[in-house]
């Protein structure tokens, strides 16, 4: 009898909690209906501009903004030079997590 009783203790909390789980997922603003929501990652861009270096950082100038580099020993070999970077962009830091960089074409 105690063997049922926490048998059906334990489900009535499991079913609680999953009463909560697509509120605490709005609250994230999060679809809780899209399954891929919360497995979303940056999509990798390409961006084109020309490597300069600023202070001890190299960073990627475009027309419309500067970026910082997290792979600054591939921006090294590119100083001066008008490239195509490939990865993500961090918006919040304005960095771009290189994946590749070659010479513009």
């Amino acid at each position: 009898m105690v063997k049922m009783q926490k048998l059906v203790l334990t489900l009535a909390l499991v079913f609680g909690l999953l009463q909560f789980t697509p509120l605490l997922a709005m609250q994230q603003g999060q679809n809780p209906n899209d399954p891929g929501a919360a497995k979303q990652q940056p999509k990798e861009k390409s961006f084109t501009g020309k490597i300069e270096k600023d202070g001890e950082k190299y960073l990627l100038k475009t027309a419309r903004a500067s970026y910082a580099l997290d792979d600054q020993e591939k921006a090294k070999s590119f100083e001066g030079k008008d490239v195509k970077v490939t990865g993500t962009l961090d918006a919040a830091t304005q960095t771009i997590h290189v994946t590749n960089i070659e010479p513009a074409s």
